[in-house]
């Protein structure tokens, strides 16, 4: 979506209401799974949002994200899908057991700078 996008009041009635969300924070990433409802409340839908903080030459630092809607008619092929590639990163790549990174320095984000 552009920009141009976000100030038009087509985007206005295509907006849609928060009713859930849950933050997972991984490292230097956040993700977010946001469950929304359609304009009326009459359909829901699943926003993955994944959130990396980035620094800049300048000191500043912003925000990289990307997100991914996932519709109700899409949720079984979606979860079978990540599963199988799940088991098999675990137990082809990992032979079982997947290790654990150790925490990088200054990644340490607090939810409110998000």
């Amino acid at each position: 979506m552009y920009r141009e996008d976000y100030d038009s009041a087509a985007f206005q009635e295509r907006s849609s209401e928060d009713v859930f969300s849950k933050p997972v924070r991984a490292g230097k990433r956040t993700y977010f799974f946001d469950v929304k409802a359609t304009k009326g409340a009459k359909d829901f839908f699943l926003t993955i949002t994944e959130s990396k903080r980035r620094n800049n030459p300048d000191g500043s630092f912003a925000y990289d994200k990307h997100k991914i809607f996932l519709y109700k008619e899409d949720f079984d092929k979606f979860r079978q899908g990540l599963d199988e590639v799940i088991e098999y990163i675990t137990n082809t790549c990992f032979g079982g057991v997947i290790p654990q990174r150790e925490p990088e320095e200054g990644s340490n984000v607090e939810f409110e700078d998000l």
